[in-house]
């Protein structure tokens, strides 16, 4: 597990996929701190990560990334711990679009392709 405050590559991006799911990379995205915690078999493991590192739960959403796709199906918002209620999230989805938005921006800015 990793917590990315700079930079990832996408060949680091690739290599994490291929030890792991194979074609894909579980993350979880901090909005507030524009952090991504990379590489663990659990979407709950990453934002235990980031909670340790002084993350708020409200601002924590899990993703898969995917290296070999360009576009906008390199993010994929697929995730248990999305499903929050108390936030207007009912499903594993993220509902909000400007919510998406961001965790799109967030990517293209610690994802160097």
């Amino acid at each position: 597990m990793k917590i990315v405050i700079e930079t990832l590559s996408l060949d680091e991006l690739k290599q994490m996929a291929a030890s792991t799911f194979g074609d894909l990379v579980k993350a979880v995205i901090d909005t507030d701190r524009e952090l991504i915690a990379v590489d663990a078999e659990l979407h709950s493991d990453l934002e235990a990560l980031l909670l340790a590192d002084g993350s708020k739960q409200k601002n924590l959403w899990g993703i898969n990334l995917y290296p070999e796709i360009q576009g906008d199906d390199f993010v994929g918002f697929d995730s248990m711990i999305n499903m929050r209620p108390s936030q207007g999230n009912r499903s594993r989805g993220i509902e909000d679009a400007g919510i998406r938005k961001k965790i799109i921006a967030i990517a293209a800015k610690r994802i160097k392709k």
